[in-house]
C-alpha cells in the first residue's frame, strides 16, 4: 500500500485508542473478550457480506473468526474518512480460501467504542 493510495502507515499512535486495542487483540485468543467489549451494546459488524448485531452476537462472531483459520496480520495503511471514521488496512496471509488478502476495516465510533465495522477487500 503506498502513499498514492490515499493511506498513511499505519500507526498506533495516531489512531483512536480503541481501533488500536480491537486491531491488537483481534485473532489472540486470550483477548477475545477485550475484543468483544471494543464495540458498543447496539454495534455492527459487517464480515464476509454477514451482519452481526449486538454485542452478543459480535462476541460469537469473534469467538468464530478466532478460531476458524490460522493466519498473520501486517497492518500496512490507514486513513481517517470523517470525526469518527477510521480505514486500517491489513494484509492477512494463512490457510483461509486464497491464502492472501488485503481487507479494508472501516470503523464508525462512538465516544470511546466502535459502533460499526465494515470488513472487506
Amino acid at each position: 500500500m503506498s502513499h498514492a493510495d490515499g493511506f498513511d502507515p499505519y500507526n498506533t499512535e495516531t489512531v483512536p485508542p480503541v481501533v488500536a486495542r480491537y486491531l491488537s487483540a483481534q485473532g489472540d485468543d486470550e483477548r477475545r473478550q477485550e475484543v468483544a467489549e471494543a464495540f458498543t451494546a447496539d454495534a455492527r459488524v459487517t464480515d464476509e457480506g454477514i451482519d452481526y448485531d449486538g454485542r452478543d452476537r459480535i462476541r460469537a462472531w469473534v469467538d468464530k473468526t478466532g478460531s476458524e483459520y490460522t493466519y498473520t496480520t501486517a497492518l500496512i495503511g490507514q486513513r481517517q474518512e470523517g470525526p469518527d471514521q477510521w480505514t486500517v488496512v491489513a494484509h492477512l496471509e494463512g490457510d483461509f480460501p486464497g491464502g492472501v488478502v488485503d481487507l479494508r476495516y472501516r470503523f464508525s465510533l462512538e465516544q470511546d467504542r466502535i459502533s460499526r465495522l465494515v470488513i472487506a477487500p
